[in-house]
């Protein structure tokens, strides 16, 4: 069985979670894609809100209900996939530079469900971190935080800047802590485990479900 197959069975596990009446987060990346269909099949009452222009067409194209982020304040549940997912809990998304709004999305629903093939879990976070830095003393930012290589990509949506950081990934929350001080940083890549409900991996046919933080937020 391949990745592919297994992010299919993960994003068609995450759409039980979902029920008539509820307003939805949709990630960004290739693991969400396999969940537009699957919730689009469902032919439930739900209204979504999209992190990204590109997931917002494509759910907008399976006939979803995508409405834009300033009509809503809090949503019953969110649904993204990750780049690695530590043992405790810690995330580490942003590879495809969605990360802020997948943030700000995720902290806004009172669950949020990780989706994700069996590559994605890891023994410890290693590796990039990936940010969004302001133009506007853009040169100052990155002597401030060094260790970030910029990403030779197009702006977020929002305009920023996509880098990623290459510097100490030891302790998760001392690195989140010191890259959420400095300032010119929109966003990082670091979801700490108390913003994660659930955690979806497909390993081969079956899916492994963890219990991270609040299952239940709000």
């Amino acid at each position: 069985m391949t990745s592919e197959d297994e992010k299919r069975i993960a994003a068609e596990a995450a759409v039980a979670f979902v029920t008539d009446g509820m307003t939805v987060g949709l990630g960004t990346g290739s693991t969400v894609a396999y969940l537009l269909p699957a919730l689009a099949d469902r032919h439930l009452d739900i209204r979504c809100v999209a992190t990204s222009p590109r997931t917002a067409e494509a759910a907008a194209a399976l006939g979803l209900l995508v409405l834009d982020f300033s009509e809503v304040d809090r949503f019953d549940i969110a649904i993204d996939g990750a780049d690695q997912i530590a043992p405790d809990g810690w995330l580490i998304k942003g590879g495809g530079a969605a990360h802020t709004r997948e943030k700000v999305v995720a902290n806004a629903a009172d669950r949020f469900v990780v989706i994700a093939d069996s590559s994605k879990p890891v023994d410890a976070l290693h590796g990039s971190v990936p940010v969004e830095l302001l133009e506007y003393g853009l040169a100052a930012t990155l002597r401030e935080l060094g260790h970030v290589a910029l990403r030779d990509v197009p702006r977020s949506p929002d305009g920023g800047i996509i880098g990623d950081y290459h510097g100490d990934l030891a302790d998760p929350a001392v690195l989140s802590a010191r890259l959420s001080a400095a300032p010119g940083l929109v966003e990082h890549g670091l979801f700490p485990p108390s913003m994660v409900g659930d955690v979806l991996i497909a390993r081969g046919s079956d899916v492994e479900h963890r219990v991270i933080g609040r299952s239940l937020r709000g």
